[in-house]
């Protein structure tokens, strides 16, 4: 997608969604009494840092505790307002400040840390050609469900494939990957 549009479309969703994002603020903040976002430095395109938004689901300090940055099912360190904002995603509504600045688009792949992408080897730094998404080709396709390495595949995919109908395609099938379906490719169809 082309930054005008991405600008437009997540301008348009920061309005739409303010009345429900307000309210999952006040959630978090009534919750346990901490800070409402979650930043945290992630790499975007061509490798540089930039700092991503989310609503709070963790507690505070969490990354400090337990597993550190790796995020289990089931994760005490998830509040209870976190487990509902995450299985819902409406903890990445945020990111639409992120696509606004110019940080991210509207798809690509999700944005990784640091440590993470010290990690890839040549070809998977391709996935840092485009900017990092809220959605992308990965997501629809299982999201964190995957193993990592898969997700890159995936992510490869979409940076030597994308076109305005491959983003077309990731922002209709968005919502049903959301909502308990995973997408298995133009001959599975959908599975819950």
């Amino acid at each position: 997608m082309n930054r005008g549009l991405d600008v437009a479309i997540a301008g348009a969703g920061l309005v739409l969604t303010s009345p429900l994002l307000a309210a999952s603020a006040l959630a978090v903040k009534l919750d346990d009494r901490g800070p409402i976002l979650y930043r945290q430095a992630r790499v975007g395109r061509d490798g540089a840092d930039f700092e991503l938004l989310k609503l709070r689901t963790m507690i505070v300090g969490a990354e400090r505790q337990g597993t550190g940055l790796a995020v289990a099912a089931g994760d005490s360190r998830i509040t209870r307002i976190g487990r509902f904002l995450r299985r819902s995603s409406l903890d990445e509504l945020p990111q639409l400040w992120n696509v606004v600045r110019g940080e991210m688009s509207l798809i690509g792949p999700r944005p990784t840390l640091r440590y993470q992408v010290e990690q890839y080897d040549e070809r998977q730094r391709r996935r840092l050609e485009v900017r990092p998404g809220i959605t992308g080709w990965a997501q629809i396709h299982g999201r964190a469900t995957l193993p990592w390495e898969k997700r890159i595949e995936l992510d490869l995919w979409y940076v030597d494939h994308r076109s305005w109908k491959t983003d077309l395609l990731i922002l209709l099938r968005t919502p049903l990957a959301l909502f308990g379906g995973t997408y298995k490719g133009e001959t599975g169809g959908w599975r819950g």
